[in-house]
């Protein structure tokens, strides 16, 4: 480990110039003692040749596979050198403070993991996320996304969960909270995260004086197999992260939950993207199990303890869907969270 050294991680997968201009706007910042790591999953566009031409400092990493986002970015950690460590996404560019901003609030709040404001590069005045939120069914979604930044979010404050677009840790707390979980692959690892971090104790928190711009979801988008991986993957992190005592306790209104999602797929066309994030689970049980009892002996808090931090209600994107459907789809969620927000509660009176 360096002292004082960051550490920034940046995945890459065909982003094209959008990767130049993530590195370009690092270097034009006020960082001083830091390194880039850039790992790559296999891009066919030549984005991270050009990008390590430009930027012969730039540390590439080339991986034989595509290991998706939460295997790749551990590659990276792997090769950190830093006191401090940023996970940041090859689709953004970060503004000249961005980095003295996250690194003051540490200095103010304490080991935790931190995120910025982010913007929307297509639209400045536009939120990308002014930090996540974890709802107790286990669906994940940002705060603010897609309104006007009035400065409406304008105080360092705790949030849910940090998002994977920009996550800011010390190594400290990266060795207490583990590497991503790869069998994710991509999408919700930045909850599971968050969640792993609650069950030791540790805070989350947004700092809206430190801005970067995303593009948002230049590779996936709203796709079934964004989809899949949604769902796939909210239904392994309430099998692994809550006790056998709560998941039971609270198995009617995921039974409920698990009806309801499954009409919501078939109205969007994604009936197939439900039943294979079932199948998976079923196919992969013997790993959930061992993950299970590995987060189960880690917990420093329990599951009554740590919802406290989670949301009864959660926010679908505008540009994924704006009908009368959603509306009673986001009531019955809600009506259903808090119900099992109840049942967690009164176990522990």
């Amino acid at each position: 480990m360096i002292i004082g050294m960051i550490s920034i991680i940046i995945l890459n997968y065909n982003a094209g110039q959008l990767l130049i201009d993530c590195v370009q706007s690092i270097m034009n910042s006020n960082l001083e003692d830091f390194e880039i790591i850039l790992v790559d999953n296999l891009s066919i566009d030549d984005s991270h040749l050009r990008c390590k031409e430009k930027f012969e400092n730039v540390i590439l990493i080339e991986n034989k596979e595509n290991l998706g986002y939460c295997e790749g970015n551990n590659v990276g950690l792997r090769s950190a050198q830093g006191e401090f460590i940023i996970i940041l996404n090859p689709d953004t560019t970060v503004t000249s403070s961005w980095i003295t901003e996250l690194k003051n609030a540490h200095d103010k709040f304490g080991e935790g993991l931190y995120q910025p404001k982010i913007l929307s590069m297509s639209n400045p005045k536009k939120l990308g996320t002014t930090g996540n939120k974890i709802n107790i069914l286990g669906f994940g979604f940002s705060r603010g996304r897609g309104n006007e930044d009035k400065n409406q979010y304008n105080e360092i404050e705790q949030i849910g969960y940090t998002s994977g677009t920009c996550l800011f840790m010390s190594r400290k707390i990266f060795k207490k909270i583990g590497f991503l979980d790869s069998f994710l692959f991509a999408y919700h690892d930045d909850l599971e995260y968050g969640w792993r971090a609650h069950e030791l104790g540790l805070k989350s928190y947004y700092v809206p004086k430190s801005i970067i711009h995303h593009a948002e979801s230049f590779s996936f988008k709203w796709k079934p197999f964004k989809f899949y991986l949604l769902e796939r993957n909210r239904q392994y992190c309430l099998l692994t992260h809550y006790s056998r005592e709560t998941f039971y306790k609270i198995l009617p209104e995921l039974i409920l939950m698990e009806i309801m999602v499954l009409i919501f797929y078939t109205i969007k066309g994604l009936f197939l993207q439900k039943i294979k994030a079932n199948l998976s689970i079923i196919k992969n049980w013997k790993k959930i199990k061992q993950k299970y009892n590995q987060i189960q002996k880690q917990k420093k808090f329990q599951d009554h303890e740590i919802i406290q931090y989670f949301d009864d209600e959660i926010i679908i994107p505008s540009e994924l869907s704006k009908t009368a459907k959603n509306s009673i789809f986001l009531n019955f969620i809600k009506k259903v969270s808090k119900r099992a927000r109840k049942k967690i509660i009164s176990r522990n009176l």
